[in-house]
């Protein structure tokens, strides 16, 4: 087995950083674009859905309840602008359970794994390093659809186009920010594998095919966390998802950590 990054905060140096960095507590998504969203979500718009479909009604009250009790965003329906919170206790409690299901995952004889992100400039990092640690335990990374091409929003073809393990889609040389589920169903078509580590349409396309998975969402991102109340995302990690990259370094190693310790 090998051994998780040698400096690995605790839970109380893990909270401060996450408040600090504004990955949780006072965040920069606003509570304009955080409502928007769950009123999109609500009347199903497609582009919040992330690929899930719904059993419950989850009209726009039920979307900000859910969103208070996993996020922690204000339940208050009359905050209706100005600053949200994610709450940085739910995003470790989440953070710790993701662990332990990848370590269970790990435990199986050569899972076969998937990783995608919609997230190039954030959460990448975060999802390279998940990567490595579950090449170099056991896992076998797979590589489904790379190549594979549509046109999307704008008119824009793009691809699926892998790094070091990890599917995110490419636009003329530069990997692109998408809530589309339209890849992942691409991939899934292509080879079903045992477990997903994604975000957005990636996670949620997994998510309603009934792959075990596990993601990241912002707390402008609804879809996820009802897929996870429906049982269909295993877990989801409430953060902001687009801050620096080398703001996640610390988040990361207490989720190798956590894996480790459960293997």
């Amino acid at each position: 087995m090998t051994a998780p990054p040698s400096r690995t905060p605790s839970r109380a140096e893990l909270r401060e950083h996450l408040v600090r960095t504004a990955i949780a507590g006072d965040v920069a998504t606003s509570r304009e674009n955080n409502l928007d969203h769950y009123r999109s979500l609500a009347l199903r718009d497609p582009h919040y859905l992330f690929g899930l479909t719904f059993e419950g009604e989850w009209s726009y009250p039920d979307v900000l309840a859910l969103m208070s009790e996993k996020v922690g965003v204000t339940a208050d329906p009359g905050h209706r602008e100005g600053a949200d919170t994610i709450d940085p206790e739910r995003t470790i409690d989440a953070v710790e359970e993701m662990g332990e299901r990848i370590a269970k995952v790990l435990r199986r004889a050569a899972p076969r794994i998937v990783l995608a992100t919609g997230h190039p400039t954030g959460l990448l990092t975060v999802h390279l390093a998940l990567a490595r640690f579950l090449a170099e335990n056991g896992a076998t990374l797979l590589f489904p659809a790379e190549g594979w091409a549509y046109v999307g929003g704008l008119g824009r073809r793009r691809q699926i186009r892998y790094l070091d393990g990890v599917a995110m889609l490419e636009d003329r040389g530069t990997f692109v920010h998408t809530h589309e589920a339209a890849p992942m169903e691409a991939m899934l078509a292509d080879e079903r594998p045992d477990f997903v580590i994604a975000d957005h349409g990636w996670a949620g396309a997994a998510g309603e095919a009934g792959v075990e998975t596990v993601g990241f969402a912002d707390s402008n991102d609804p879809a996820l966390f009802v897929g996870e109340a429906e049982g269909k995302i295993a877990v989801a990690v409430p953060l902001d998802d687009n801050v620096l990259p080398r703001f996640y370094a610390p988040l990361t190693a207490y989720l190798l950590a956590r894996v480790a310790r459960s293997l």
